[in-house]
């Protein structure tokens, strides 16, 4: 048996089958859930969370270079003084001058931004 609408053939089907098959409602009751994306404080939200109506027509942006590691990239700066400061850049878009001191060895990061600095050896 076939159902003619708008010019197209449906053919009807079973229950048998009806009930193994997915309908479009069933399928699109999930497509708007929004692939979950873990943060880089851990933060993750479950399923019936409702702040994720906020992104039921787009998708949650979470950048995947974080902080902490983009700033294991950048090699300590190697300095013959046994103080040295560091002000994040400097002007406003720096932080307070932060005064390290290098007389134990090994790398020393500054508190604010993470950047490392180790003594250089002059002798």
């Amino acid at each position: 048996m076939a159902l003619t609408v708008s010019g197209l053939k449906i053919a009807a089907v079973g229950l048998s089958q009806r009930a193994c098959r997915p309908t479009i409602c069933q399928a699109a009751k999930y497509s708007w859930e929004p692939k979950e994306v873990e943060t880089h404080t851990g933060q993750k939200w479950e399923k019936d969370d409702y702040r994720l109506a906020r992104f039921i027509d787009r998708r949650k942006e979470v950048n995947p270079s974080f902080a902490i590691d983009l700033i294991n990239q950048v090699p300590p700066k190697e300095c013959t003084e046994r103080v040295v400061f560091c002000d994040g850049g400097g002007g406003p878009l720096g932080h307070p001058k932060v005064y390290i001191n290098l007389d134990k060895p090994g790398n020393h990061s500054c508190g604010y931004c993470g950047l490392r600095f180790v003594k250089k050896d002059s002798h």
